[in-house]
Parts: structure tokens; sequence; C-alpha cells
């Protein structure tokens, strides 16, 4: 592409396109390589167009001079390193950027507990750091809570859930709490920058030396303001059906080590938050069945909605 390599003064190598598996939208991607003012030379991934949330998180966060490219600083990201970026590209509103290509694969193929707390940890490091970055504002997440536990129970016979009688007693149950449930959630303060799709998928890792390398997330385009706790319940729900891959780790609790540790909130009616989340994101898996839905996972969620839902009995 004449035109990007232009903008980036032929630093830029040829670019080798792809369509990843975990794209969405008709964004391009491709491999290529970076020329430093040294001489030295670093393997890229060229992404374009970028949608406004992306390109402003990962720019925001991530975009250092050249010559601090190799600093213990830069290294220690949380999410990738920019190389360049630009919202303007042949004379057309177009933005796009160019990061570190990181050492795959994603951490989803090596899944396990330690993976698991590395990517809380690095969470934790993003929302302190998007924090700086931007104070958090905004009206964060909306759902229909109770269009969807109707869509939930209207849907639930004709999916092929185990544990339908259960489910369906679980359900009436849910919409009878809902009053009490919302009013948790909903009050709830928006003191964090989500991420918004933390799972192993969106994580990787960059080489420093040292052990396995750092944890990177990307895939910054859901960044929204909310609480922490939906990070961590987002985490945790991917493990419903297979809780031994957590083993003594609790999300909610990891993720709210490593916030005080660096000196953010963690604070308040944690628990009943948590519970509040799990109830509603549990609830909705009948709704969600077509994209989401397994045996394994109706099982887990009926499981997490018969344990917490007690804490909102009349």
């Amino acid at each position: 592409m004449a035109p990007l390599r232009l903008m980036c003064r032929e630093r830029l190598g040829p670019i080798e396109w792809f369509r990843s598996t975990w794209q969405r939208g008709g964004a391009a991607t491709g491999y290529s390589t970076w020329t430093f003012t040294d001489g030295t030379t670093a393997e890229v991934l060229v992404k374009i167009p970028v949608g406004p949330s992306e390109y402003g998180w990962t720019v925001g966060l991530g975009h250092y001079d050249n010559d601090l490219w190799n600093s213990p600083e830069v290294c220690a990201l949380p999410v990738p390193r920019v190389v360049a970026a630009g919202e303007m590209l042949g004379g057309y509103d177009l933005a796009w950027f160019i990061v570190e290509k990181l050492s795959g694969p994603a951490l989803n193929q090596r899944i396990c507990e330690r993976v698991v707390r590395e990517i809380l940890s690095a969470a934790a490091e993003f929302q302190s750091r998007a924090a700086a970055l931007r104070a958090v504002e905004g009206a964060g997440e909306h759902r229909d809570w109770h269009a969807l536990v109707a869509r939930s129970r209207e849907l639930l016979e004709f999916t092929t859930m185990p544990e339908q009688k259960r489910w369906a007693k679980c359900l009436q149950r849910l919409e009878r709490s809902l009053p009490r449930v919302l009013p948790v959630w909903e009050s709830r303060p928006f003191n964090t920058w989500c991420h918004g799709d933390l799972h192993p998928g969106n994580a990787m890792r960059r080489e420093t030396g040292q052990d396995d390398g750092r944890c990177v997330l990307f895939d910054l385009a859901f960044v929204h303001p909310g609480h922490w706790v939906e990070d961590a319940v987002y985490v945790e729900r991917q493990f419903w059906a297979h809780p031994e891959v957590l083993g003594t780790t609790k999300p909610v609790q990891e993720l709210a080590r490593h916030r005080k540790a660096l000196g953010l909130d963690s604070q308040g009616e944690v628990a009943r938050l948590a519970a509040a989340r799990r109830v509603l994101m549990a609830g909705c898996a009948p709704a969600w069945w077509e994209t989401e839905g397994s045996p394994a996972y109706a099982v887990g969620a009926l499981g997490i909605l018969e344990k917490h839902l007690d804490l909102f009995a009349s």
C-alpha cells in the first residue's frame, strides 16, 4: 500500500495481508517489518481501517517515541507497542496503526490457572493506565435485562439445553427477583475503563527474555466506562463450564488484589455486585444460546444461577 508506506517515510516494509479468525468487519490486517532510525528492524502488524475506540485506546496507551521501543518502561506495557499511527490516509479520513507483532499463539491455546492470573494482572494494569490517560466518564453498558430474561424464558423450550425444567424454575425465580437484583447492579459506581472483551483469545505474549514473556492485551474496541467487576466476571464466566481451569483462583478477588497493589479502588459491596452480575449473565444463557451455547456451559451457568439467586431471595 504505497500511500501508507509514504506516510511512514519508507520505514514500513512490504505488507503481507491476511484475514484472521478473530477479525470483525472489513478491516485489513497484515504483517510487515519496521526499520528504526538506527537501522534495526522489528516485525509489526498493520491494521486499517481502525474504529475510533480501538484507535484512541491503542494509540493513547501504546504509542511512544521509537527511540524508547526497547526501554523497560515500554516493554512493560500491558497493551501492544505502537510504532506509527494516523487518522488520515491518501487524503481520506481513515484511521490506521502499526503495532508490534506479538509472539503467538493467543493464550487461549495454552489456557491454565497461571495464564488466567496473568490476564487478570494485565487487566489491572490496563485499567490503571487507562484511568491515568482519560477520566472515567460516559454512560457505559446498558442492557434491557427485563427483556433479556423474558427472551430466555421464551426461547428455553426451543433450545437443546440440558436440565430444561430446572432452567424454567430458575428463570421464573430470576424474573421475580429482578426488582432486587437490578437496583444492586444499576447503582454500581462507574469507576473504571473496562476492557470489555477480556478473554484469553485477546491476549498474547511479548518476548522479554525472561520466563515466558509479558502478557499483552489487545482488541481495545470495546473499552467502556463501568465497574471493574464487569471485567472480572467476564473472565470468570468463560470457565463456568470448566471451573477446574481456574483452580483456586477467584477472578473477582484476584483482580481486586492486583488493583489494590496499584493503588486503585477495590472496595465497596463487591461481593454483592459480583453476585448480581453473575445472576444476570447466567440468566441470559438461553437468550444467547445460538451464539454462546454449549451443554457444559448451560450446566455451569445453571449452577451459578441457582447458587447466587438465593442472595436476592425476598
